[in-house]
């Protein structure tokens, strides 16, 4: 099954990542939220395999530029999700996919190379 990142293409971590794979010869397609966005469906999923902390991105400008309101909606998942639709930068990146399981939330090489990708 085909592996997919999901992230902003400008994203260090995510050029990171996405060259990691290239260079491994790990095939994979690229989601990219600025053109294509992401569902609530989508993240009501990763929310059912990832924490809401760990999908959250808390250091990130976007986050950091949120109302006092919009951030303590964050700390529950429906209102993380309607945040995540509207501002997909607060999701952190990337979200490395196959099929419907979620594999890594960020990048960092030993974890890639740990899932046996190839």
């Amino acid at each position: 099954m085909a592996l997919k990142i999901y992230g902003i293409p400008n994203c260090d971590t995510v050029k990171k990542a996405r060259t990691w794979l290239t260079e491994n010869n790990i095939e994979f397609e690229f989601h990219n939220y600025k053109k294509e966005g992401i569902t609530a469906e989508r993240l009501s999923h990763w929310l059912t395999q990832v924490e809401l902390t760990k999908l959250v991105n808390r250091a990130g400008t976007t986050f950091r530029k949120l109302t006092d309101a919009e951030k303590e909606a964050a700390s529950e998942a429906d209102g993380a999700i309607a945040l995540m639709v509207q501002h997909n930068s607060i999701i952190k990146r990337p979200v490395l996919e196959r099929g419907d399981d979620v594999l890594a939330v960020g990048f960092k090489p030993e974890i890639y190379e740990a899932l046996n990708l190839s």
